[in-house]
């Protein structure tokens, strides 16, 4: 189960993840500590992002997909 699912489609391709910073500490799996749960997950994102795969990954268009634009003047 996806402890994070709540926050996935507020998720920015970007690598964002707007959070309050109320105070209701939460735990995640390998026991770290964090401020509330979106911080939580924003740096779950963050790091899913950073290894390439996971959130932000299914945000991009594959390569065969994207088209090259070119501005006219």
């Amino acid at each position: 189960q996806d402890d994070c699912s709540e926050f996935r489609s507020q998720f920015e391709a970007g690598g964002r993840l707007s959070c309050t910073r109320e105070n209701a500490p939460v735990r995640d799996a390998s026991g770290r500590q964090h401020t509330n749960k979106c911080l939580m997950c924003a740096e779950k994102f963050k790091k899913e992002a950073q290894r390439g795969g996971g959130t932000v990954q299914r945000n991009k268009l594959p390569a065969s997909e994207r088209t090259n634009q070119v501005r006219c003047s």
